[in-house]
């Protein structure tokens, strides 16, 4: 497909989240004003803050929680994500055998069982997020990533994650496309709308009596002394028992973690809704997303009324963690995007796209969460999910409860919560080491081989590995 066929098909596409556009806003809520005292001050509207807000007022329905968002709920990552819910809590299985090979298995049941949780609630609050247990395929496109598939079916299968290998001879019976020469399904895995879960969670706090102030981003945590903490906003303040920081990419208020995770930028476009035709010409009749298994991959997933949204591939860093909304918008990638969806998709060549848009990721050096405590145990943070986040946002609402109340818990005795992640180095060997990571990764998709560099990173376990 030619550069000026590829720009057609983005021409009338909205530079704006597909998710929130088509959802109904809900009335914006006021800003904090004067002064405000909480049992516990959650700052940050998306997943992460949302659910420690709920898992706070169930334990407690009498407590004083309070939730203080910089911009308007959920409009960042939690309403701009593909939608798809993973039962990993180390992003993949991979990952955490690598990392945690003594607790994989623990991993793996707490993991289901997080996202049992997160059905659970679902239905009990009547949350109409589209949630489906719907499972996942992912797909290879070379011999070496046919060949890691096969392997990870298997491990997958032997901790508890049941998966299956699909053979070159089958891909048909899931997709039909050229690109694919085999391919994992993954029964255990759920999709969502993303943005209609995070309104669904903001009712429900609303409901339990959580208080939410929109527009009132914190400048700065006061945490002298042994009383409360003091969180500071242009209008107002908030005197809290306990705080749980659920800013992710957004730069922290904690100087410890200023290099714990790095802000990556990820994109997507989607189509125009899709006939009958159209999808029975790529033989995706079913509800379960897609991806593909290089190092670069897309993720996809039909939509309600039969669209495809696919994103990914690029990751794009910006010198100095700069972050920005005009940094959501980069046509370049929006462009190789529709190229690539195009080219594994040939059937869909006359196909134009509604929306594209990007989000951040907050990124870690081991490619999942990292969570902990700071001013003598009255607050609490996690982060990290480097965009595998929409289920474990859940469970890190869980582990900050339980370290701000001092309890020791199974999930607080985890490897992955006592011990926190590598942190990034400073500019501008954080900025070089970044990019030569992607362009090494980019060298394995093309090889099938680690270079010395990603092999130095495993050494480090810096966790370029997925």
């Amino acid at each position: 497909m030619s550069v000026s066929t590829r720009a057609s098909a983005l021409t009338a596409a909205a530079a704006t989240p597909f998710w929130i556009d088509t959802a109904e806003e809900p009335e914006r809520l006021p800003a904090l004003s004067g002064r405000c005292d909480a049992d516990l001050l959650v700052v940050g509207g998306g997943y992460t803050g949302l659910w420690t807000a709920i898992l706070a007022k169930e334990e407690d329905p009498s407590a004083r929680v309070v939730l203080l968002e910089s911009g308007s709920v959920g409009h960042a990552a939690s309403g701009r994500n593909g939608g798809f819910c993973s039962p990993s809590l180390t992003h993949g299985l991979a990952n955490g055998l690598e990392r945690w090979p003594d607790e994989i298995d623990q991993l793996v049941r707490i993991g289901a069982e997080n996202l049992q949780e997160i059905e659970a609630a679902v239905g009990r609050y009547g949350i109409d997020a589209d949630f489906t247990l719907s499972g996942k395929v992912a797909f290879a496109r070379t011999a070496w990533e046919a060949a890691g598939l096969q392997a990870a079916a298997a491990a997958s299968t032997a901790h508890g994650e049941p998966a299956h290998y699909i053979p070159a001879a089958e891909v048909a019976n899931w997709t039909t496309s050229d690109a694919y020469i085999g391919g994992m399904h993954s029964p255990n895995y759920a999709l969502i709308n993303p943005y209609k879960l995070v309104l669904g969670l903001r009712r429900v706090c609303l409901e339990l009596g959580v208080q939410i102030f929109e527009g009132s981003p914190v400048d700065a945590l006061d945490a002298r002394g042994r009383g409360a903490v003091i969180a500071r906003t242009a209008g107002g303040e908030v005197h809290a028992h306990k705080v749980a920081l659920a800013t992710n990419a957004f730069q922290p208020l904690l100087r410890r973690l200023s290099l714990r995770t790095i802000p990556v930028y990820d994109y997507a476009i989607v189509t125009e809704p899709l006939t009958d035709a159209d999808l029975a010409a790529i033989g995706w009749t079913g509800d379960y997303g897609l991806t593909d298994a290089g190092n670069q991959f897309h993720y996809y997933r039909k939509t309600a009324d039969n669209r495809i949204l696919w994103g990914g591939y690029d990751a794009i860093y910006h010198y100095g963690s700069a972050r920005g909304e005009e940094l959501t918008q980069r046509q370049e990638t929006f462009d190789k995007l529709a190229a690539q969806f195009h080219e594994t998709y040939p059937q869909l060549a006359h196909v134009t796209f509604t929306h594209q848009w990007g989000g951040i990721v907050d990124s870690s050096t081991r490619f999942c969460l990292t969570a902990g405590v700071a001013k003598r145990g009255r607050v609490a943070y996690a982060l990290g999910f480097t965009g595998l986040g929409v289920s474990a946002t859940h469970f890190a609402g869980r582990v900050m409860l339980d370290l701000l109340a001092g309890r020791r818990t199974e999930r607080t005795e985890l490897a992955m919560i006592k011990r926190p992640s590598i942190p990034f180095p400073p500019e501008p060997v954080r900025y070089i080491g970044v990019q030569l990571t992607r362009w090494s990764m980019a060298r394995e998709d093309a090889t099938g081989k680690r270079n010395l560099w990603l092999r130095l990173m495993d050494a480090l376990g810096l966790g370029f590995d997925s």
